[in-house]
């Protein structure tokens, strides 16, 4: 059985599990828009693309 405590419980686990996944998407847009990120990002996509192509 759950309770009205255990409802509120729940709702402020998922509150704080969305502002966390948040907190860590802002840490990876930052790191990808870097220096070395988008560096590193512009290689993987520069690689896809290629593959691609190839396969074509």
């Amino acid at each position: 059985m759950c309770n009205k405590h255990d409802e509120g419980q729940a709702t402020t686990e998922y509150a704080l599990v969305l502002l966390a996944a948040a907190f860590i998407g802002l840490l990876v847009i930052g790191w990808a828009t870097s220096g070395s990120g988008e560096e590193l990002i512009s290689r993987l996509f520069s690689r896809v693309i290629r593959a691609a192509v190839e396969q074509a």
